[in-house]
């Protein structure tokens, strides 16, 4: 049985900013990349958007849940607009809106003093010349486009 338009839009609601979300926090944790202040405002709309778009799941009325859908695109598509400005200010495209800089945490003076200085107009990994800061924009933009695409296909009845 082929999954309706509005199942699609569901899952990718969930799907896309789960992924972003475990590919932030495996760069940071596994490959050492520590979040600047314009990362962690990234990751925000995202924690948001996987905690409505699993509210969605959970409940019976369909207009609601596509609501919580609909919001869980928004959240993605928020997240997108700041990966858009903060790979700008790595670019040299505008400034930046804060200093940019801050240090990574520790649980000791030692450790918090010798954390790195991460700063926001300096990209730490690149592919193809777009940074995390850029994937984050494309993947998140599009996503919130094909799920608000989707969400308008379908047929939710109350």
């Amino acid at each position: 049985m082929a999954m309706s338009s509005f199942s699609k839009a569901r899952a990718l609601a969930l799907a896309i900013p789960s992924s972003l979300m475990l590919g932030a926090l495996g760069s940071q944790y596994i490959g050492g990349l520590y979040p600047c202040e314009m990362c962690h405002w990234q990751r925000w709309p995202h924690e948001f958007a996987i905690v409505t778009a699993l509210f969605s799941f959970g409940t019976r009325n369909k207009r609601a849940a596509a609501v919580l859908v609909g919001l869980a695109a928004l959240g993605i598509a928020t997240s997108g607009g700041i990966g858009v400005f903060h790979a700008g200010v790595e670019y040299g495209w505008w400034p930046g809106i804060t200093s940019c800089a801050t240090t990574a945490t520790g649980t000791s003076l030692e450790a918090i003093l010798s954390a790195p200085i991460i700063r926001c107009d300096m990209p730490q990994w690149t592919l193809a010349g777009i940074s995390l800061a850029g994937y984050n924009a494309l993947f998140s933009l599009t996503g919130a486009v094909l799920i608000a695409i989707l969400l308008l296909r379908r047929s939710v009845k109350p």
